[in-house]
């Protein structure tokens, strides 16, 4: 997603930190930290998971605890919610910081190893570090409560498909309408945690030497789809990977990384990544060519556009980087580009793993209107398309009315546009496929511009 994959409903509003305190069990303080990201996420109003833990103060040494705790109940909690209010009598109610605590308790208490006793203690103390003692007892009786009625509740949550599935229904609906056969693999693989896949450098290393060098290093990676993907076993933090610093690695989804392959830039060619943060597919593009081509990368927010700088100034590369929005045109030189690259903004259905809040903030209404600014950029770029060029659209959204729809539209206005090939649709591949197959969800159309006026 590039461009428009800010919601709505995203709030800059700051959350205060939890408030230090010694006199609590250890990981209360990740908790309370989770579940204040948690409820800046599911309020009215509210923004991204990204923004949410951007907004918490959290201490080094729990940020990582914080993110598996908050992404794992986002992931999980339409199914968490309403168990939550299964331990409540009727007209019963709950501050939202205490209710958040519950929900993130119970995602460690139905998901994680951590002891059942030793969660209850962590989540009573949690809501003391928000500042809600006497929350705490009321706390610690529905969590007790929980634990011994566990199968009951559940099993009365689980009649409820959404619940269960803990996907909203109108997306389960979407989901099976555009992949009947696939849609039950697809809804598990967004329940799932996803892979960590890196990208090789191949102008400065292989696959294979690149797979040792994991290797020696204790790192176990296979390959994974395409020439230049490795899929690791177990996530790592990217400094520890030999060669991530270097540049001969970067972290990509295998799905993602079809994109430069299917642009096919050549040397010397004058090439547009329409909507270019965070630089992912800018930097794989230059690594194809071995940075000897004429790259712009246009991103409509400055401040993610220097994610980009920062990606390529890490693989030894330079590009021509432009914050602006690609209809305004006042950026534009007037020659046109031989390749361009619309990575479009989307639902981001096709990365819901990566992104479990995607399921809470979207919209079965949302769907139509990124339909129209996915068709508005695409005839956008026909403009700026030389005669003869190749023009790539991509979304990481798996419904149809954002993909081959759109192009359909698009072709039906601009007769000098052919499709390149048939669209290459990957719907989201859960870890049963093999860790050598799994990908996340991508659409691709190839066009190619003919001779007369688009």
């Amino acid at each position: 997603m590039n461009q428009g994959d800010r919601t709505p409903r995203e709030s800059t509003r700051a959350t205060a930190a939890p408030a230090a305190r010694r006199d609590v069990a250890p990981g209360a303080s990740a908790l309370a930290a989770a579940a204040q990201a948690l409820d800046a996420v599911v309020r009215e109003g509210g923004c991204t998971a990204e923004v949410a833990l951007q907004q918490v103060q959290v201490e080094a040494a729990d940020r990582a605890a914080v993110r598996a705790i908050h992404t794992g109940t986002l992931r999980w909690y339409l199914r968490l919610a309403p168990l939550v209010e299964t331990l409540l009598q009727p007209g019963q109610r709950m501050p939202p910081a205490v209710r958040a605590v519950l929900t993130c308790a119970l995602h460690q208490l139905e998901y994680s190893r951590a002891p059942a006793a030793s969660v209850v203690n962590i989540a009573v103390d949690a809501v003391r570090v928000l500042g809600r003692d006497n929350a705490s007892g009321f706390v610690n009786a529905l969590l007790r409560r929980y634990l011994r009625e566990r199968d009951a509740l559940v099993a009365r949550i689980d009649r409820s498909e959404p619940a269960r599935l803990a996907h909203p229904r109108w997306l389960l609906k979407a989901l099976r309408q555009a992949w009947p056969a696939e849609a039950e693999a697809i809804i598990a693989a967004n329940n799932e945690s996803p892979p960590m896949t890196l990208r090789v450098n191949l102008a400065r290393t292989t696959r294979e030497q690149a797979q040792h060098d994991l290797q020696a290093a204790g790192i176990e990676a296979v390959a994974g789809v395409g020439n230049s993907s490795l899929v690791l076993a177990q996530p790592r933090d990217v400094m520890s990977l030999p060669g991530f610093a270097e540049g001969l690695l970067s972290v990509q989804d295998a799905g993602a990384q079809l994109a430069a392959a299917l642009l096919d830039a050549q040397p010397g060619e004058r090439v547009l990544d329409a909507c270019a943060a965070p630089g992912g597919k800018s930097g794989h593009i230059l690594e194809r060519c071995g940075g000897s081509l004429e790259l712009t990368a246009l991103d409509i927010d400055a401040a993610r556009l220097e994610r980009v700088r920062e990606n390529l100034a890490r693989l030894g590369f330079e590009a021509r980087l432009i914050a602006a929005d690609l209809h305004a045109l006042n950026w534009w030189d007037g020659v046109p580009f031989d390749r361009i690259l619309l990575d479009a903004p989307c639902s981001g259905t096709g990365v819901i793993r990566r992104h479990p809040d995607i399921k809470l903030l979207r919209r079965p209404d949302d769907i139509d209107g990124f339909a129209t600014t996915q068709l508005a950029l695409l005839e956008r770029c026909a403009m700026l398309l030389k005669e003869g060029g190749r023009l790539v659209y991509a979304t990481c959204s798996v419904l149809p009315a954002e993909n081959g729809q759109v192009v359909d539209r698009f072709l039906r206005r601009h007769k000098a546009f052919r499709r390149e090939g048939p669209d290459m649709s990957l719907p989201t591949a859960p870890a049963a496929a093999g860790a050598g197959t799994v990908t996340d969800g991508f659409h691709y159309a190839c066009l190619k511009k003919g001779s007369s006026a688009a």
